[in-house]
């Protein structure tokens, strides 16, 4: 059976597969029926599905509103620029799925192919998948409940045709909740290099992001580090920095020597980020000598050595 959540009232008790904190779990319907034994058969067909795929980055933050789908479409984008590197970008954030117009591709469906379904690709190295690609307008609501979450993101993981890829960068809404415990479970066996957490420098936030580094450390998901977004505002015209959002407590900086976890770099506001979400570009094609540019990219190549050095590790572990 797949790691029990935090939480989890055990496989042998009278509350099994009902609890609260059985919703969205892969093994709920099992222990429900008393076969708590057995793993959700999934859970072994996803592992198949992703030996093609190199390394599995998520992207977390406990507070909402603090860049993550920006962060993890220019993830993609900074990845892709290297044209022998294959990127697919998984937008879980089932409510909120922001990814399709980002990437522009809103309006772009799905095809179904005798391999499983076929990402919508930006390039011919960079695939993306969204629930936003399954909505018949950009307006409609996703009114589901944990289980068709957990469902939604089962198929996401093991029918979706990503093919050889070296990154498969999976964006998630905030918080600790069923979408996360399912990635985390269904994609245990298959191994997850580890994750990215977005914050910004004030108090408010932080709050929220210690509670997903906590949830990191009880699920055993390995943290790459941490990227302080919207740090700092550059007058484009004096070059005077101004904090928009003070860092009271010290921001992420303060955060993560207090934790002992890497601080990635942080990543100044700049009004031509949000322009080009919206008309569904790159940022660094849009404004390749801005200084979120400059950060964006010293942080991308971090998480690429973070991923070749652990690939480099377990290459040396398994060798004979």
């Amino acid at each position: 059976m797949e790691e029990a959540p935090h939480g989890c009232p055990g496989a042998d008790s009278a509350q099994a597969g009902r609890g609260a904190s059985c919703q969205g779990c892969p093994n709920q319907r099992l222990c429900a029926s008393g076969a708590g034994a057995a793993p959700d058969p999934a859970v072994e067909e996803i592992r198949e599905k992703m030996k093609t795929v190199r390394h599995k980055l998520l992207v977390l933050s406990g507070k909402g509103g603090v860049g993550k789908s920006t962060f993890s479409a220019h993830l993609a984008h900074g990845l892709a620029e290297d044209g022998d590197t294959q990127v697919a970008l998984l937008d879980i954030d089932i409510c909120g799925p922001s990814i399709p117009k980002i990437m522009g591709l809103e309006g772009e469906q799905v095809h179904q192919s005798g391999s499983g379904w076929s990402p919508v690709y930006v390039d011919d190295n960079l695939g993306v998948m969204s629930v936003g690609f399954l909505l018949s307008s950009p307006d409609d609501a996703v009114i589901w409940r944990g289980p068709k979450k957990n469902g939604m993101i089962k198929q996401f993981l093991r029918d979706v045709d990503w093919g050889d890829v070296d990154y498969l960068i999976i964006d998630t809404p905030p918080g600790t909740s069923d979408e996360h415990l399912s990635v985390v479970q269904y994609l245990a066996a298959a191994h997850i290099d580890g994750a990215v957490i977005l914050t910004t420098p004030q108090e408010v936030a932080l709050q929220d992001v210690r509670k997903e580094i906590s949830f990191c450390h009880k699920v055993k998901l390995p943290i790459i580090g941490v990227v302080e977004n919207m740090s700092g505002f550059i007058c484009p015209k004096c070059k005077k920095e101004s904090q928009i959002f003070p860092p009271t407590t010290g921001g992420a900086e303060a955060m993560c020597q207090d934790l002992k976890i890497p601080l990635l770099g942080k990543v100044p506001l700049d009004p031509h980020i949000g322009k080009s979400c919206d008309k569904g570009q790159s940022f660094f094609v849009e404004a390749p000598d801005s200084p979120a540019t400059a950060a964006y990219r010293s942080i991308i190549q971090r998480i690429r050595d973070f991923c070749n050095s652990h690939q480099s590790h377990a290459e040396t572990l398994i060798s004979p």
